[in-house]
C-alpha cells in the first residue's frame, strides 16, 4: 500500500497555557503524530530559548515529529511596530510597553534571528509566520482608496521600499540557513491575497526564503481557497487546517470585538463552510507533501490542526480537530491513475 501523504498535527499558539510537555501530552492523547509549538513555548523562562537538545528530547520521549514552529507573533510585531500600535502588546514583554517602535522592532529583528538559529539546530526549514501590516494601516484595510497616492506621496511604494529594507536581514539568515518563511496569507498582514503575496516575492527580487503557510480559513472575502493556493502553489511549504462559517446578512467587516456575533466565525473542521477533502487534495496538486518532504527529507507532510470555535471549549474543538484529520484527511497516496486498471 502507497505510504500516508500526511499526518496529524496541531499548531500550539492557541495553547500558550500549556507548557511544552503538557502541549506535547494533550496533542498525543488526541491522536496527533506531530505538533507545531509556538515559540513562547519553547522559552526557557529567562528570556532565552530551552537547548535544541532539550527540545529533542521532550519530543522524542513521546514518539512525536516537530513540525516548526508558530512565529507568527513576533514575526507580525517586527513589521507592524513602526506603526505606533498597541496591538502587539500582548505578544510582547511587559517592559517593552513604553518603549519606541524602532525599540521595539530592533528587539524583535533580534528575537527572530535567534529563533531561526534554534529552528537550523532543530532542523526545522518551514517556519509558518506572517509579516505584518509593512504597508500601513490605510492599505491593510484592503479598502480601494483614491488616497493612497497624491502630492509627494505614495503609500504603495513607499510601502514596498519599507518591507525590502526591514526585512532584509531577517531574509538574509533565513536563506544562509535554508529556512523557509512561510506567510500565512492574512488580513491585517503584509500580504491579504495570492497577489499580495507574489508582490512580495517580486519587490524581494525572487528571494528563495519567501515561502507560504496555507490557511483556507482567511479566504472569506472573495477570493477562493482554490483560487488562492493555485496562484501561490509553488510557494506553500507549510499548511494548516481550518474551518469556517460565513453567516448571511452580517458585514464581514464591522468594529466587533464579540467573535459570536461576528459574521465570520471559525468553527470545528467537520461542520464549516470549507471542503478539507478538497482543500488538502489541491495541496497535494500543487506539490506542498513533495516539497515539504524533499526538504525535511521525510515521508509525509503535516497537516496542522487550528481548529477554533467561539462556541466549543479550545481544548475539545482542537482535539476533535486532531482526530478529524487523522480519520479523514491522511489516506495513501495515489500511485497512478484510477484508469490505469481498466481493461487489465
Amino acid at each position: 500500500m502507497s505510504k500516508h501523504a500526511y499526518h496529524a498535527s496541531i499548531e500550539g499558539a492557541q495553547h500558550g497555557g500549556k507548557s511544552l510537555p503538557q502541549f506535547l501530552d494533550y496533542a498525543k492523547a488526541a491522536g496527533a503524530a506531530g505538533a507545531q509549538p509556538s515559540n513562547y513555548m519553547l522559552g526557557n523562562g529567562n528570556g532565552g530559548f530551552l537547548k535544541a537538545k532539550e527540545i529533542r528530547d521532550i519530543f522524542g520521549s513521546r514518539g512525536m515529529r516537530i513540525d516548526g514552529i508558530s512565529s507568527h507573533c513576533p514575526f507580525w510585531v517586527h513589521t507592524s511596530a513602526w506603526t505606533g500600535t498597541k496591538s502587539g502588546h500582548p505578544f510582547i514583554p511587559a517592559e517593552l510597553h513604553s518603549a519606541s517602535p524602532d525599540k521595539i522592532e530592533k528587539w524583535h529583528e533580534t528575537y527572530i534571528l535567534k529563533l531561526m538559529d534554534l529552528a537550523a539546530e532543530l532542523g526545522i526549514k518551514s517556519m509558518p509566520m506572517f509579516w505584518g501590516v509593512a504597508f500601513g494601516w490605510e492599505l491593510a484595510t484592503g479598502y480601494p482608496w483614491g488616497f493612497w497616492a497624491g502630492p509627494g506621496y505614495d503609500l504603495l511604494k513607499e510601502g514596498q521600499e519599507r518591507f525590502v529594507k526591514k526585512t532584509a536581514r531577517i531574509r538574509k539568515q533565513a536563506n544562509q540557513l535554508g529556512i523557509k518563511l512561510c506567510h500565512e496569507i492574512h488580513p491585517g498582514t503584509g500580504a491579504m491575497c495570492a497577489d499580495d503575496f507574489l508582490m512580495l516575492v517580486r519587490i524581494c527580487d525572487n528571494d528563495p526564503c519567501l515561502a507560504v503557510n496555507a490557511d483556507p480559513s482567511h479566504c472569506w472575502e472573495g477570493e477562493s481557497w482554490e483560487s488562492r493556493f493555485l496562484k501561490v502553489g509553488p510557494y506553500i511549504y507549510a499548511a494548516h487546517v481550518k474551518n469556517f462559517v460565513i453567516r448571511p446578512g452580517f458585514p464581514l467587516r464591522a468594529m466587533e470585538p464579540n467573535w459570536p456575533r461576528r459574521a465570520m466565525q471559525f468553527t470545528d473542521l467537520g461542520s464549516g463552510d470549507l471542503n478539507m477533502q478538497r482543500y488538502v487534495e489541491l495541496l497535494l496538486a500543487v506539490g506542498y507533501k513533495d516539497r515539504y518532504c524533499r526538504l525535511h527529507k521525510c515521508e509525509s507532510a503535516p497537516l496542522v490542526v487550528e481548529a477554533e470555535s467561539a462556541h466549543k471549549e479550545l481544548d475539545f474543538c482542537s482535539a476533535d480537530g486532531i482526530r478529524y484529520v487523522a480519520n479523514n484527511l491522511c489516506w495513501p497516496q495515489a500511485a497512478g491513475s484510477f484508469e490505469d486498471g481498466m481493461g487489465a
